[in-house]
This record gives C-alpha cells, sequence and structure tokens, in this order.
C-alpha cells in the first residue's frame, strides 16, 4: 500500500489510532471513538505514474465498528485497485479482533484489459498493559489469484506489531512483516504531539531502506498532514494526508 508506513503508526495505540489504522490490521478498528473519513495522496519517486490515492471511512455503531477503504495506483496506460469492507470489536478489555474482505483489480490499456481477484484479511491486538498493545495480521492467506485462468497469485503477507505508548503525546510502534517471496521487513517510527494542535511521525521500513517523515496540523474536526519519504536510490516521494471526525474529539 502506498504510504504505508506512515499512516499505519497508529494501529497499535489506545491514544494515537486514526481511521487509516485499520489497513495495518482491521481489528484496530475498535479503537476508533468517532466515525471518520480519510484520504492519502502520494506521488511516488516523483512519477506522476506512480500516483497513488486511498481513501478509508470508519463507521463506529454500538455493535463493532465498519470500515470502508478503496486504494488507486498507476495511470492509464495500468493501474492497480482495491476496494475493501472491514469489520472490528473488542471482545472484552483485552483483545481487538478484525477482518477485511478485499476485491483487487488489475487494469492494463492496449487492449490487455483487465482482472480480478478476492483476498481477505484476518487481524487481532492484544492489550498487554495499559501502554503496550501487540497484534497479528495476516493477508490472503489462502492465495487468492487474478483471471479467469488464475496464473497470477496474490501473495500471502503475515505481520506482527506492537506500540508502545510512553505517554498520551508519544508512541514508538515497530512492526515485522513477511511478503510471500520478498525478504522480511521490519519497520520503525514513531508520533509525538509537540502540542495537542501539532504532531510529528517519522520512521523507515528495512527492506527497501526508505525512511519517512510527517507534520500534521489540527484544526477542530479537520486534520492535514503533509509527508515525505526518501529512497536512497528512487529519491522522494511526497504526500498529503486529510483526516475528518464526525463530532467533537479529544485531541
Amino acid at each position: 500500500m502506498a504510504g504505508a508506513g506512515y499512516t499505519s503508526m497508529g494501529a497499535y495505540s489506545i491514544h494515537h489510532a486514526d481511521v487509516f489504522s485499520f489497513l495495518e490490521n482491521p481489528a484496530a478498528l475498535s479503537q476508533l471513538k468517532k466515525t471518520a473519513a480519510g484520504l492519502y495522496a502520494e506521488r511516488k519517486f516523483l512519477l506522476t505514474e506512480l500516483n497513488s490515492y486511498t481513501t478509508a471511512v470508519g463507521i463506529k455503531t454500538s455493535s463493532g465498528n465498519f470500515g470502508i477503504t478503496a486504494l488507486y495506483t498507476g495511470f492509464a496506460a495500468y493501474n492497480e485497485t482495491r476496494l475493501g469492507l472491514a469489520y472490528g470489536r473488542s471482545l472484552g478489555s483485552k483483545l481487538d479482533v478484525g477482518a477485511t474482505i478485499n476485491y483487487n483489480s488489475i487494469g492494463i490499456a492496449n487492449g490487455y484489459g483487465s482482472a480480478a481477484a478476492i483476498s481477505f484479511e484476518l487481524g487481532s491486538i492484544w492489550r498487554l498493559t495499559e501502554k503496550l498493545q501487540a497484534g497479528f495480521h495476516i493477508n490472503n492467506p489462502v492465495g487468492g489469484k487474478f483471471g479467469n485462468d488464475k496464473q497470477e497469485k496474490l501473495p500471502a503477507v503475515y505481520s506482527f506489531g506492537i506500540g508502545y505508548d510512553a505517554a498520551e503525546k508519544f508512541l514508538v510502534s515497530t512492526s515485522i512483516e513477511k511478503e510471500e517471496g520478498q525478504p522480511v521487513s521490519i519497520h520503525t517510527g514513531f508520533q509525538y504531539k509537540l502540542i495537542p494542535q501539532l504532531l510529528v511521525r517519522a520512521g523507515m521500513a528495512s527492506a527497501n531502506s526508505t525512511a519517512w517523515l510527517g507534520l500534521g496540523l489540527t484544526i477542530r474536526s479537520l486534520r492535514l498532514d503533509i509527508t515525505t519519504s526518501y529512497h536512497p536510490q528512487l529519491g522522494i516521494s511526497p504526500g498529503m494526508l486529510l483526516l475528518f471526525s464526525f463530532g467533537n474529539q479529544k485531541n
């Protein structure tokens, strides 16, 4: 997912979860305090052909929380799309669980057409202490495949994450991810609220040696983040994130 390191920071946190957190682990939906919506846009390595857009909506209900996601990356000649429907809820005071079902598609111009596949995700988050949370996330464990001939398989992805709320203003988070056919990647980062209206996020991913940084400004129910990531060979990828929560919410 585009900007995954940045947008997933709050997944294993009580104080810093937001509407994008369930893309990292669907169980994080249970931490959503208000119905909310968000948009993240990124230009990978400053290339128009690698533009990416991610939207997320989280709906809070008395029977658990629901999430809707839409992801698009690419351009007219080649693009990838994913639509998802998620559900998460708490099972007591120590355990949150969640699941997502996704519709994945690839579109190729010049007569090649398109192909689609269904996949699903499962997640759990354990509240080990008041400050420490850990969880597992499994994406596509049974191997959804594209097209009528089913020759191209979506990779299975397994991850373990842990987050430490050192204070209400400060979070440190780390996840270990293994994608089928790829080396293990470690994602680590922190979020710090300088003041209630202003936060900073920074982190890095080991597999592709990418570092990222962002600043977020909150005005009432709206938050705007300006982000950038850096790859030592391919350069920078600027991004922008917008979050809107419905109803008053404590910062």
